[in-house]
Protein backbone atom coordinates (compact mmCIF):
# COMPACT_ATOMS: atom_id res chain seq x y z
CA UNK A 1 0.00 0.00 0.00
CA UNK A 2 2.93 2.56 0.76
CA UNK A 3 4.09 2.05 -3.09
CA UNK A 4 0.50 2.52 -4.51
CA UNK A 5 0.58 5.44 -2.22
CA UNK A 6 3.80 6.64 -3.82
CA UNK A 7 3.13 6.31 -7.45
CA UNK A 8 0.40 8.25 -6.65
CA UNK A 9 2.46 11.13 -5.81
CA UNK A 10 4.87 10.88 -8.20
CA UNK A 11 2.56 11.05 -10.93
CA UNK A 12 0.90 13.83 -9.46
CA UNK A 13 4.13 16.02 -8.84
CA UNK A 14 5.69 14.46 -12.04
CA UNK A 15 2.65 16.71 -13.81
CA UNK A 16 4.14 20.18 -12.08
CA UNK A 17 7.94 19.08 -11.49
CA UNK A 18 10.19 16.77 -13.54
CA UNK A 19 11.11 14.13 -11.14
CA UNK A 20 11.30 11.84 -13.93
CA UNK A 21 11.11 11.53 -18.09
CA UNK A 22 9.23 8.24 -17.24
CA UNK A 23 5.18 9.35 -17.60
CA UNK A 24 3.24 5.90 -17.96
CA UNK A 25 2.57 4.27 -14.20
CA UNK A 26 2.87 0.99 -15.51
CA UNK A 27 6.40 1.64 -16.56
CA UNK A 28 7.10 3.81 -13.44
CA UNK A 29 6.52 0.95 -11.80
CA UNK A 30 8.50 -1.96 -14.01
CA UNK A 31 11.30 0.25 -14.63
CA UNK A 32 11.94 2.73 -10.97
CA UNK A 33 10.45 0.93 -8.26
CA UNK A 34 11.22 -2.92 -10.00
CA UNK A 35 14.98 -1.60 -10.12
CA UNK A 36 14.96 -0.36 -6.87
CA UNK A 37 13.16 -3.59 -4.91
CA UNK A 38 15.24 -5.58 -6.77
CA UNK A 39 18.44 -3.59 -5.58
CA UNK A 40 16.95 -3.82 -2.25
CA UNK A 41 16.61 -7.65 -2.18
CA UNK A 42 20.17 -7.98 -3.29
CA UNK A 43 22.05 -5.35 -0.70
CA UNK A 44 24.10 -6.79 1.67
CA UNK A 45 22.16 -7.93 5.06
CA UNK A 46 24.57 -6.58 7.02
CA UNK A 47 24.57 -2.94 6.35
CA UNK A 48 22.88 -0.70 8.79
CA UNK A 49 23.27 2.59 6.65
CA UNK A 50 22.31 3.27 3.14
CA UNK A 51 23.11 6.46 0.82
CA UNK A 52 20.98 7.34 -1.94
CA UNK A 53 23.51 9.35 -3.75
CA UNK A 54 20.98 12.18 -6.34
CA UNK A 55 18.40 10.72 -4.79
CA UNK A 56 15.82 12.19 -7.81
CA UNK A 57 12.75 10.78 -7.32
CA UNK A 58 13.53 9.08 -4.17
CA UNK A 59 14.92 5.81 -6.33
CA UNK A 60 16.37 3.83 -5.12
CA UNK A 61 16.42 4.61 -1.67
CA UNK A 62 13.01 5.01 -0.95
CA UNK A 63 11.60 1.74 -2.08
CA UNK A 64 14.86 0.58 -0.20
CA UNK A 65 13.52 1.95 2.84
CA UNK A 66 10.05 0.39 2.55
CA UNK A 67 11.24 -2.80 1.82
CA UNK A 68 14.26 -3.14 4.63
CA UNK A 69 12.68 -0.36 7.55
CA UNK A 70 15.30 -1.27 9.55
CA UNK A 71 17.92 0.46 7.43
CA UNK A 72 18.64 3.76 8.50
CA UNK A 73 18.36 5.98 4.76
CA UNK A 74 19.63 9.46 3.79
CA UNK A 75 18.75 10.83 0.23
CA UNK A 76 20.91 13.04 -1.17
CA UNK A 77 19.14 15.40 -3.43
CA UNK A 78 20.61 18.69 -4.42
CA UNK A 79 17.53 19.65 -6.30
CA UNK A 80 15.19 21.93 -4.57
CA UNK A 81 12.37 20.51 -5.63
CA UNK A 82 13.15 17.09 -5.85
CA UNK A 83 14.60 17.20 -2.01
CA UNK A 84 10.61 18.60 -1.39
CA UNK A 85 8.85 15.87 -3.27
CA UNK A 86 11.34 13.42 -0.80
CA UNK A 87 10.28 15.03 2.31
CA UNK A 88 6.59 14.98 1.17
CA UNK A 89 6.75 11.31 0.50
CA UNK A 90 8.52 10.41 3.52
CA UNK A 91 6.07 12.45 5.85
CA UNK A 92 2.92 10.90 3.86
CA UNK A 93 4.21 7.38 4.20
CA UNK A 94 5.98 8.56 7.66
CA UNK A 95 9.25 6.67 6.37
CA UNK A 96 11.97 7.73 8.80
CA UNK A 97 14.49 8.61 6.26
CA UNK A 98 16.60 11.84 6.55
CA UNK A 99 16.49 14.30 3.52
CA UNK A 100 20.01 15.96 2.90
CA UNK A 101 19.02 18.70 0.39
CA UNK A 102 21.89 19.64 -1.24
CA UNK A 103 25.44 18.14 -2.19
CA UNK A 104 26.60 14.29 -0.89
CA UNK A 105 29.83 16.03 -1.06
CA UNK A 106 28.55 18.70 1.69
CA UNK A 107 27.39 16.13 4.44
CA UNK A 108 29.76 15.97 7.63
CA UNK A 109 33.11 14.63 7.34
CA UNK A 110 32.31 11.73 9.83
CA UNK A 111 29.40 10.41 7.64
CA UNK A 112 29.98 7.05 6.76
CA UNK A 113 27.27 4.73 5.36
CA UNK A 114 27.71 0.74 5.15
CA UNK A 115 25.74 0.90 1.79
CA UNK A 116 25.88 4.19 -0.97
CA UNK A 117 23.40 3.44 -4.49
CA UNK A 118 23.91 5.18 -7.17
CA UNK A 119 21.32 5.36 -9.80
CA UNK A 120 20.67 7.81 -12.73
CA UNK A 121 23.10 10.57 -11.90
CA UNK A 122 24.85 13.23 -14.30
CA UNK A 123 28.74 12.87 -14.02
CA UNK A 124 29.09 8.91 -12.88
CA UNK A 125 32.68 8.79 -12.15
CA UNK A 126 32.31 11.94 -10.30
CA UNK A 127 29.54 10.50 -8.17
CA UNK A 128 31.56 7.44 -8.19
CA UNK A 129 34.53 9.11 -6.51
CA UNK A 130 32.09 10.93 -3.93
CA UNK A 131 30.32 7.73 -3.29
CA UNK A 132 33.71 6.36 -2.33
CA UNK A 133 34.45 8.58 -0.08
CA UNK A 134 31.36 8.41 1.57
CA UNK A 135 31.68 4.30 2.50
CA UNK A 136 32.57 2.87 5.96
CA UNK A 137 35.44 0.09 5.74
CA UNK A 138 34.56 -2.75 3.96
CA UNK A 139 31.43 -0.71 2.42
CA UNK A 140 29.39 -1.45 -0.59
CA UNK A 141 28.76 0.58 -3.66
CA UNK A 142 25.72 -0.37 -5.85
CA UNK A 143 25.24 0.91 -8.98
CA UNK A 144 22.44 0.48 -10.66
CA UNK A 145 22.62 -0.04 -14.15
CA UNK A 146 22.36 -1.75 -17.68
CA UNK A 147 24.61 -4.59 -18.01
CA UNK A 148 26.80 -2.77 -20.89
CA UNK A 149 27.60 -0.09 -18.70
CA UNK A 150 28.84 -2.94 -16.11
CA UNK A 151 32.20 -2.55 -14.41
CA UNK A 152 34.23 -5.79 -15.26
CA UNK A 153 35.73 -6.05 -11.31
CA UNK A 154 32.07 -6.03 -9.97
CA UNK A 155 30.17 -8.69 -8.88
CA UNK A 156 26.91 -8.15 -11.36
CA UNK A 157 23.62 -9.40 -10.39
CA UNK A 158 21.35 -8.89 -12.96
CA UNK A 159 17.47 -8.28 -13.47
CA UNK A 160 15.94 -9.93 -16.80
CA UNK A 161 13.25 -8.49 -18.97
CA UNK A 162 13.59 -4.48 -17.82
CA UNK A 163 12.34 -2.08 -19.95
CA UNK A 164 15.55 -0.81 -20.02
CA UNK A 165 17.35 -3.92 -21.03
CA UNK A 166 19.25 -6.16 -18.79
CA UNK A 167 19.77 -4.23 -15.14
CA UNK A 168 22.46 -4.84 -13.34
CA UNK A 169 23.61 -3.89 -9.55
CA UNK A 170 27.16 -3.52 -9.84
CA UNK A 171 28.41 -4.28 -6.07
CA UNK A 172 31.97 -2.90 -5.40
CA UNK A 173 33.13 -3.57 -1.79
CA UNK A 174 35.39 -1.58 -0.78
CA UNK A 175 38.44 -1.74 1.94
CA UNK A 176 39.89 1.47 3.24
CA UNK A 177 43.78 1.35 3.99
CA UNK A 178 44.55 2.53 7.23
Amino acid sequence: SQLAVYLDLLTKWNARTNLTSVRDPREIVQRHFGESLFAARHLPASSRTLLDLGSGAGFPGLPIAILRPHLQVTLAEAHQKKASFLREVARTLQIPVVIWAARAESLPPASRFDTVTLRAVDNMSEAIATAKGLLSPQGCLAILTTRDMAAPSAQVISLPGSATGVVSIEMFHVEHSG
